[in-house]
């Protein structure tokens, strides 16, 4: 059994369901893990998703974004059907050849990309990975260097 029925709640600004403690536990036990963040995929209201499972204040919690769930926090509140099972698909994201290489020909850029938090260093690499045109591409790794060059912050403006 890994469909309920639950009620969606909020804790600050973000929509949320707690999972059966069944539900948990076969989770825990298809990840070999009982620690955040544990990749889960499934279903909330029939629409498939993918997502982490996170501990927080002792407690596990599916946070329900708006991509799963149309105007959640506007719905808190509401019962909704969920699905979750544990995810083992492979959730790696390539970094784009250009911005790996513009980050290699500098070695303090390298040593400053090293340093940067995981999920950090995902949202730089998702954001180049999200542009469209080769000139997007190219800008935004010039912003990137100079970025982790210490030269301006993440938006391109200038540190005094």
């Amino acid at each position: 059994m890994k469909n309920f029925t639950t009620k969606l709640e909020i804790i600050g600004i973000n929509p949320f369901v707690f999972i059966p403690e069944e539900i948990l536990n076969h989770i825990f036990e298809k990840a070999g893990k009982d620690k955040s963040p544990i990749p889960v995929k499934g279903t909330v209201n029939g629409k498939e998703f993918k997502q982490n499972l996170m501990k927080y204040l002792g407690e596990w919690r599916l946070y329900v974004n708006v991509t799963m769930l149309k105007d959640s926090p506007k719905r808190i509140g509401e019962t909704i059907e969920v699905f979750v099972e544990f995810d083992d698909s492979d959730r790696t994201i390539s970094i784009h050849p250009k911005l790996e290489e513009a980050i290699k020909e500098s070695p303090v850029a390298t040593k400053n990309f090293e340093s940067l938090i995981p999920s950090r260093k995902l949202e730089l690499i998702r954001y180049i990975n999200n542009l469209k045109t080769e000139e997007g591409i190219n800008r935004n790794i010039e912003k990137i260097i100079r970025h982790l060059h210490g030269e301006t912050d993440f938006f391109g403006k200038k540190i005094n």
